[in-house]
């Protein structure tokens, strides 16, 4: 007998992708969407597939999922995003691992597609996420970003992709990375952290080599290197604005 399996995702004015999201995940016993504040469409989309549709005003991506996750009725859980979709190859590593679980949580690789191609190396592949798990033995951080699911027994890793679509241009997923970048340079003047002129300079070029040399970003063409050079832009603003808040506060 197959163990009952719940996906969670969490919402706002995700209309124009959360039908293919939920059409991926027929293979569930329920669906939980948490919504926060959406005006779009998105609850109807969400009653066409049946899913149990609830709002939460906005606590942040951690404790939001984390929310969505209490929710289900079911201990097992798939934790997606609106704009991600779970690949057949996947969903079939699903089904057969739910059928008996050897283990308590599961990872599987993202493949992100971004201005128009499917990253395949770099910081686009595998990005490993953990994302199917028993949630009396795991469940996500608080972070307000770059959020993760935290668990204390082994993990096992799955066959197939989850697939992350996202909708965004080039100019909404610049204004995305600027906001988490500032919540991370946040996050880290509360953990008491510093930065220098060696952290601004090193830290962006030691992460290009990294990734579009070791990690073969270079294969990914200009969608891989602008992904990669965006990373690094990243990595020195975060720690520019860590080092504002020093001398500011």
């Amino acid at each position: 007998m197959s163990t009952h399996l719940s996906a969670v995702i969490i919402t706002h004015n995700a209309a124009a992708q959360l039908a293919d999201c939920l059409n991926s995940l027929s293979f569930v016993d329920e669906i939980i969407i948490l919504d926060s504040g959406s005006d779009d469409g998105t609850k109807d989309i969400a009653g066409l597939f049946n899913a149990r549709f609830q709002h939460q005003e906005w606590l942040g991506y951690g404790p939001q999922k984390q929310k969505a996750v209490e929710l289900a009725s079911n201990d097992w859980v798939i934790c997606l995003d609106a704009d991600e979709q779970v690949s057949e190859k996947l969903a079939e590593s699903i089904q057969d691992e739910m059928k008996n679980p050897e283990l308590r949580a599961y990872q599987f690789p993202r493949c992100n597609r971004f201005m128009g191609r499917w990253l395949r190396h770099g910081e686009g592949y595998p990005d490993i996420s953990l994302r199917l798990f028993d949630r009396t033995h795991a469940g996500w951080t608080d972070d307000l970003v770059h959020e993760a699911v935290k668990t204390n027994v082994p993990t096992g890793t799955l066959n197939g992709d989850l697939l992350h679509n996202s909708a965004d241009s080039l100019h909404a997923y610049l204004e995305k990375q600027n906001r988490y970048t500032s919540l991370q340079a946040e996050k880290m003047y509360l953990a008491g952290k510093s930065s220098g002129t060696g952290k601004l300079l090193l830290n962006p070029f030691y992460r290009f080599i990294k990734f579009y040399f070791f990690r073969l970003g270079i294969l990914d063409g200009i969608p891989g290197l602008v992904h990669i050079l965006i990373g690094c832009q990243n990595t020195f603003f975060k720690y520019a604005k860590l080092k504002e808040l020093h001398i500011r506060k």
